[in-house]
């Protein structure tokens, strides 16, 4: 068995870094056709202890944050930086409110100015959430992505959508209904997660 030289080492990190880009968890922030001219997440609210307060009024759809990014993935209980190899998996998200689909932003968790990505992030638009933990069996929660998101989740309210008076989001996963908060959902592999406000 060969020894890794410094030099080998370099190497093969180089390539691991190029095959992940290439398999969709690279760092590509500005690759990605991403609207922030809306109001909303783009535009972030602090509270008086310099927290970034999730938006509960900004109206579908929702850009991913360009500012505070590193505020908002700390608020998450998360950190930016490399992206962990310990684990890697991808819970998918739907969001339908009055019956019309709404987008999950690419590069939710993704710093627009360095490329740094927390363990919970989004790249594309589809509603795939890459997880990629730096220790196996980390727990991630959908509230995590949302907080870096910038957009309110509770029991009756997405963003700025409310329930109507006795109605609540309705959440499911892999088709099972949840109960209880939304942002306390645990996030798993090959996980099918919907969001739906009538």
């Amino acid at each position: 068995m060969k020894t890794l030289t410094p030099v080998r080492l370099a190497a093969t990190a180089a390539l691991a870094a190029v095959i992940l880009t290439l398999s969709g968890c690279g760092s590509d922030p500005a690759g990605t056709d991403t609207d922030t001219t809306s109001s909303g997440a783009g535009s972030p609210s602090q509270d008086s202890s310099g927290d970034v307060a999730p938006d509960d009024t900004a109206m579908p759809p929702w850009p991913a944050p360009v500012d505070d990014v590193p505020t908002r993935v700390a608020a998450a209980g998360l950190d930016l930086g490399p992206m962990g190899t310990a684990e890697h998996y991808h819970p998918m998200l739907t969001i339908t409110i009055d019956g019309q689909p709404v987008p999950v932003a690419p590069n939710i968790g993704v710093d627009p100015n360095t490329g740094a990505m927390s363990a919970v992030h989004t790249h594309e638009g589809d509603g795939t959430i890459h997880i990629e933990a730096h220790t196996v069996g980390e727990k991630f929660t959908l509230g995590q992505l949302f907080t870096q998101w910038g957009i309110a989740l509770t029991p009756t309210q997405i963003g700025g959508v409310k329930a109507a008076d006795g109605e609540k989001v309705e959440v499911t996963s892999n088709g099972q209904p949840v109960t209880g908060d939304p942002a306390d959902l645990q996030l798993a592999p090959d996980q099918q997660i919907e969001l739906i406000l009538p």
